[in-house]
């Protein structure tokens, strides 16, 4: 009986992928488990290297960027785990991370989605992987920094939920997948991930639809797992992510808030999004310039 199936989607991300997956080696479930990894179209030799130095890695070969949604769910879709990893190429592993997370979810029936505590490259807590609905409250808060100017307002602090203690055990809203564990229970009554979000607001929307058939989604730092963030697919095609971004959480807005405004306030924070995509593909230029 499988106990665990890590899903790993790689794009031109093959030197962190190979630390990645040795790490797994170093400190694996101690169930059985199974590896998958989508390689979306890699032109960096990823496949190469699998099949090199991780012949127990199961490999789906996709010739483009399919985004984030749709090669994951033929990931799921294969594993036979009870529980299911969604785990990011540019993870890392410094301790047993999976065990202790296993244990967790098998004595709390109720928990359908749990992650770790994700640390980002020098060791600092990575805040965005424990996160609110991002309403529109949460948006703004977190986009304009009225969080900070307005430390004790719950809403306008709710993106990332700054008030939790970073190592204690939470009942959160949504959590990121760059390492989100799910239960095959969920998975199941839950169904695939949205395929209308290429990617980003994927996760979110995935926690948020499990919550609404009655699932918790927890923060659990009883382990921890480096997450060095933006590598690989994201930094290789930095034109393409800030526009999925955007288009992701228009989406995820339309999804799941827009019948709860009226229809002007609805038009304005579109415009607003339109407004952010402009600045951020405006600095991406000048960056390079």
């Amino acid at each position: 009986m499988t106990e665990l199936s890590i899903c790993i989607l790689a794009l031109n991300s093959r030197d962190y992928l190979r630390e990645c997956l040795k790490s797994i080696r170093q400190y694996p479930p101690e169930g059985e488990y199974e590896i998958f990894v989508a390689d979306n179209g890699s032109s960096d030799g990823t496949a190469a290297m699998l099949y090199e130095e991780f012949p127990e890695v199961q490999v789906l070969f996709i010739n483009e960027n399919l985004g984030f949604t749709k090669p994951n769910n033929q990931m799921l879709h294969l594993a036979k785990g009870d529980f299911l990893l969604l785990l990011n190429p540019d993870t890392l592993l410094t301790e047993d991370c999976f065990n202790p997370q296993i244990e967790y979810l098998r004595a709390n029936p109720e928990v359908g989605i749990s992650i770790p505590k994700v640390l980002n490259a020098d060791g600092t807590f990575q805040r965005q992987s424990r996160r609110g609905d991002a309403n529109p409250a949460e948006v703004f808060g977190y986009i304009l920094k009225l969080g900070k100017i307005f430390p004790k307002s719950k809403k306008l602090n709710g993106y990332l939920l700054s008030w939790l203690p970073e190592d204690e055990i939470a009942e959160v809203k949504a959590v990121s997948g760059s390492c989100m564990f799910i239960r095959r229970e969920t998975w199941e009554q839950v169904g695939d991930f949205d395929e209308k979000f290429f990617a980003y607001q994927e996760d979110s929307d995935y926690c948020m639809r499990a919550r609404r058939k009655g699932w918790k989604v927890m923060y659990v730092p009883i382990t921890r797992i480096f997450h060095f963030g933006g590598l690989g697919g994201s930094k290789d095609q930095p034109v393409n992510t800030i526009i999925q971004w955007h288009r992701s959480y228009y989406l995820y807005y339309r999804k799941h808030f827009a019948k709860d405004h009226f229809f002007l306030f609805n038009w304005f924070f579109y415009l607003l999004m339109l407004l952010k995509l402009g600045i951020a593909l405006l600095v991406q230029l000048f960056r390079h310039h």
